[in-house]
């Protein structure tokens, strides 16, 4: 098999040594990666079974009790030192991304960002969430309540190839750093990333084992590890969510899952329409359109239509596409030809029921076998297939309203409800009608990245986008037991033997009755 120690000597030594890292017990099966910039082979990964699967738990179940063991500000550590890592060895990282996934180096940079911001971000914040905490008791200075977090024990995650790195390991680090070991299986396609992150943790002071990676496709492997975990961490299509969350609820796990999206974007008439068409292309072609935040729908009132489609169409033909491993380009390519038919069947399906192609609407082979061009459609109806479905590509339908309120009853005529994105030059306007969006995670002048790096909030969908969230305080407890310890000194809750049962009914409706009237008293 061809390698790319000539070609791209920067990242050979890795791709000869992640795929050691995966523990198979049949060393001879083995699965081709593709590098998406040219279709080339790209290395070799081991084809784990449901037995490697049993195997790799039980190996990382016999790192985490000393791990959980240790101080939580010790846990942390090793993601302060891995924040530095990935920083000080981007490069590395960035040249991986962009081989197995395709997607330009600016976009795989938001991925390394991503990763230090979040690992930054629990290591400073672990402490003060999982630290116990009083609460109120059911009689004042007599009942003492505390809550406890204690870890899951070993946590499955399974994401996708859109982003490698950062869904590959940034959903592992508040689970690790809770106390909890990590049962990982990356997308087939792109499992370099997350083996290299793997490794990095390990050079941070991660104990050896505690995260463990299979790879392998996720029709094999993705029982086996829903078998084997005590919670799930899942992204990924609705469709295979509805399929996990029917398995996790037989063996009465919980789960958090990011799934699809078909997004959108209202312009409303007071915008700055350039800024607005700048703000689109970002939204609807950042990573070739392969975010699960990214764009697909776009309102437009009557008043702007004129203004904004035209820059529009000008900022995103001036977009440039190369194959380049440096940041030369502004856009990359598709991760493979099953991807790039999807794309192309939605713009000629789209085409053939009367749709208009204002621009792109061409896959680029010259440039390399899965790059398609930026492609603006409009005149898009009911009974198109782009109309409802989630392309998951650089291809973007815009639409004439003639109100806000129009805007706001479309945008929401989706099940779909992951991110939308408000343009105007009133953020309290954009603020209120972001407030009557059906989705998770709006943002006010930005495309997709405000509301996504601000990690200290939660990110997750609404409708058939998800369930659950990642990020802030519940990206964290999600991975633990709450635990209520509660110690009674005095009398006991309940009516003492020297009382009547009925003298106690009254006596507690009294008590009841002058507590509601106590500020502060819950």
């Amino acid at each position: 098999m061809t390698t790319l120690s000539t070609a791209h000597p920067r990242v050979a030594a890795l791709l000869a040594d992640l795929p050691g890292r995966v523990q198979a017990a049949d060393s001879s099966r083995k699965r081709d990666i593709t590098d998406a910039m040219t279709g080339r082979p790209l290395g070799q990964v081991p084809h784990c079974t449901a037995e490697d699967v049993a195997a790799a738990a039980e190996r990382a179940r016999a790192v985490q009790q000393d791990w959980a063991a240790r101080p939580v500000a010790e846990r942390a550590q090793v993601l302060v030192r891995l924040h530095d890592l990935v920083l000080e060895h981007q490069d590395e990282v960035l040249d991986l991304i962009q081989l197995e996934n395709g997607k330009a180096r600016r976009h795989a940079f938001e991925e390394v960002i991503d990763v230090a911001l979040t690992a930054r971000y629990y290591a400073n914040t672990a402490e003060k969430y999982l630290r116990p905490k009083r609460r109120q008791g059911v009689q004042l200075m007599l009942t003492e309540v505390w809550e406890h977090h204690h870890p899951k024990g070993l946590v499955g995650v399974i994401s996708p190839w859109n982003y490698p790195l950062t869904l590959g390991i940034s959903d592992a680090l508040p689970a690790l750093v809770a106390g909890n070991a990590v049962l990982a299986k990356p997308d087939d396609r792109t499992p370099f990333s997350h083996l290299w992150a793997v490794q990095l943790l390990e050079r941070a002071g991660m104990p050896p084992g505690l995260v463990q990676t299979v790879t392998g496709p996720g029709s094999e492997l993705g029982t086996p590890i829903i078998e084997q975990s005590d919670f799930l961490m899942f992204t990924g299509s609705t469709s295979t969510g509805r399929t996990v969350a029917k398995q996790a609820a037989e063996r009465l796990i919980d789960y958090s899952m990011e799934l699809g999206g078909k997004n959108a974007l209202l312009v409303l008439d007071d915008a700055d329409a350039a800024k607005a068409a700048r703000g689109a292309v970002k939204a609807a072609f950042s990573n070739a359109g392969q975010l699960c935040i990214s764009i697909e729908r776009i309102y437009v009132p009557d008043a702007l239509w004129d203004a904004f489609i035209g820059r529009f169409v000008e900022y995103t033909q001036a977009l440039k596409l190369t194959p380049d491993l440096d940041y030369s380009a502004d856009m990359g390519s598709l991760i493979n030809e099953n991807q790039l038919k999807t794309v192309r069947q939605h713009v000629d399906d789209a085409q053939s029921k009367g749709a208009t192609v204002l621009t792109g609407g061409q896959p680029r082979p010259d440039i390399g076998p899965y790059f398609y061009e930026p492609t603006i459609l409009t005149g898009v109806r009911q009974g198109m297939d782009v109309y409802e479905d989630e392309t998951f590509g650089p291809v973007v339908s815009v639409y004439r309203v003639n109100s806000e309120d129009e805007a706001i009853a479309k945008a929401n005529d989706s099940r779909f409800g992951l991110n939308f994105s408000v343009w105007t030059k009133d953020p309290e306007r954009g603020r209120r009608v972001a407030a009557k969006l059906q989705a998770g995670t709006v943002n006010v002048n930005e495309a997709y990245a405000a509301a996504w790096a601000s990690v200290d909030a939660p990110m997750g969908g609404m409708k058939d986008s998800g369930v659950g969230r990642r990020h802030g305080e519940h990206g964290i407890l999600k991975y633990t037991e709450s635990q209520t310890i509660a110690t009674e000194r005095g009398l006991p809750v309940g009516a003492p033997p020297w009382i009547r049962a009925d003298r106690y009914a009254t006596v507690m409706t009294a008590g009841l009755k002058a507590l509601r009237r106590i500020p502060g008293v819950k």
